[in-house]
């Protein structure tokens, strides 16, 4: 499956009206971190460039930088995929993170002429450990029967810089399979796999995946979008295969009925309960320490992103917040 641009003008025009002015030049902010948020950031600058006046300058870096960079207070806000482990909690002195997107890690793949692959947990931990290394195993065809896979040697990307997309894809890997919770056993932005080939950003890895005939990675679903990739239809809990669209990542967001005081929160496998949900899904959230001299200018951007900045999501696969979330979202961005 390619995920579509098809309703992208629809969904834009959707809440147009928008915010009135709420800010000003003086409002101006820097930030840096994931790049799974990049091209959803970018709308957000545009529009709230056009509406208040103030710039909102981001610099796509990867997550662990971006927690790096707002720990050391050379930017406004960090912006990460991965929420903050406690020793980064407490490095990074009275931050809080609050979640201002909902979006999917895809899988995808460069087998000209096979469309709708379908991958079970199974096979792509067996993958992402060197075990399955051609693309005609028997695992793989006994899933995809009607396919005609070639013996086309598997070669596996994955992020050679801290990444919240690794954190997200290892979590999912971590959660699916005891082999890999043992061998590897950890989810981090930044993990030893045991083979592959590194591509710094999201775009790196989708120059790897699109330059390389059988090759497989991980990219945030709007990499996929703009990018014209072939993504794999995943197995979930329910033994249903989904693909990343933005129904089957709200269903696995239904998964969220509490969130803790921390706003830490874990969507990937969610119950077989949710036989509809894809089951690579991420929160990505702002990094901000409540002790910022522009607290206030930060408090008014991040409820312009979870508020009216939300119309622009759908296009990017990216689904709205779940009201939930969005509620403790908006509480935390009080607390500034």
């Amino acid at each position: 499956m390619k995920l579509a641009l098809a309703t992208a003008a629809a969904l834009i025009a959707v809440g147009a009206t928008g915010l009135t002015s709420i800010a000003s030049a003086d409002d101006s902010l820097t930030g840096a971190g994931s790049t799974l948020v990049a091209p959803l950031m970018q709308q957000w600058a545009n529009d709230y460039k056009a509406k208040t006046g103030a710039d909102i300058t981001y610099g796509a870096v990867g997550s662990g930088a971006g927690i790096q960079q707002i720990t050391a207070r050379s930017v406004d806000f960090g912006a990460s995929d991965a929420p903050l482990k406690p020793s980064q909690a407490q490095a990074c002195n009275s931050c809080v993170q609050i979640p201002w997107g909902l979006t999917a890690v895809t899988v995808p793949y460069n087998l000209p002429g096979i469309v709708g692959l379908k991958l079970t947990p199974s096979i792509i931990s067996q993958i992402y450990m060197g075990k399955i290394s051609s693309w005609n195993n028997p695992q793989i065809k006994k899933v995809n029967p009607a396919k005609s896979l070639p013996s086309t040697h598997i070669t596996v990307a994955f992020r050679s810089d801290g990444s919240g997309d690794t954190y997200a894809f290892t979590n999912y890997l971590w959660k699916v399979s005891t082999e890999w919770k043992s061998k590897v056993g950890i989810y981090a932005t930044s993990v030893n796999f045991p083979v592959g080939v590194g591509g710094r950003g999201n775009d790196g890895i989708a120059s790897v995946v699109q330059s390389t005939p059988g090759a497989i990675g991980y990219v945030s679903a709007s990499y996929a979008i703009a990018h014209n990739m072939n993504v794999a239809a995943v197995q979930n809990a329910a033994k249903k295969y989904t693909f990343p669209n933005l129904k089957n990542i709200s269903e696995a967001a239904k998964t969220i009925r509490r969130i803790p005081a921390n706003n830490e929160m874990h969507i990937v496998s969610p119950s077989a309960k949710l036989p509809k949900a894809y089951p690579i899904c991420t929160f990505t959230y702002a990094i901000v320490p409540k002790s910022s001299p522009n607290k206030g200018a930060l408090a008014k951007f991040i409820k312009y992103a979870i508020g009216d900045g939300q119309k622009f999501g759908a296009a990017l696969d990216f689904a709205p917040l779940p009201g939930v979330v969005k509620s403790k979202a908006t509480d935390t961005a009080n607390t500034l």
